[in-house]
């Protein structure tokens, strides 16, 4: 079996698919410490939400609690790990960046963050409760 090719900023190329397996691949082929970041919200997403359902669409792991639905999602940029929340506005309180679109809002992080982990976590449990985006 062949390395997944790492396509800008480092995202790894990785076939879509349902399940866990996929996003395992996907984070296995991270490059460097972003492996250890998405390891970490990996943990982090599946503590939280225990039945958490997991997919790789557009070589990005998503996280939903409905059949095509998702709350979050992430993937590699070139200096840092860029976790969308797809409700985030609604979020108390919000992630700190903003999107072009009006619910959809990120969090990054970087090499060297020492991110606030439970308030990742309130962030995570919040999603998780609120309707799925689907895509």
């Amino acid at each position: 079996m062949t390395e997944p090719r790492l396509l800008s900023g480092g995202n790894p190329q990785i076939p879509k698919g349902d399940g866990d397996a996929p996003v395992q691949a996907y984070i296995a082929a991270m490059p460097e410490w972003k492996r250890r970041v998405g390891e970490r919200i990996d943990v982090l997403v599946a503590e939280a939400v225990p039945d958490v359902r997991k997919a790789v669409k557009w070589n990005t792991p998503f996280y939903g609690t409905a059949p095509g639905e998702w709350f979050l999602a992430f993937h590699c940029v070139t200096r840092y790990v860029k976790v969308t929340f797809f409700k985030g506005a609604l979020l108390d309180p919000p992630p700190p960046e903003k999107s072009s679109q009006a619910d959809v809002r990120y969090f990054h992080i970087h090499e060297d963050d020492a991110f606030d982990e439970a308030a990742f976590v309130r962030w995570i449990a919040q999603a998780s409760a609120l309707p799925g985006t689907r895509l």
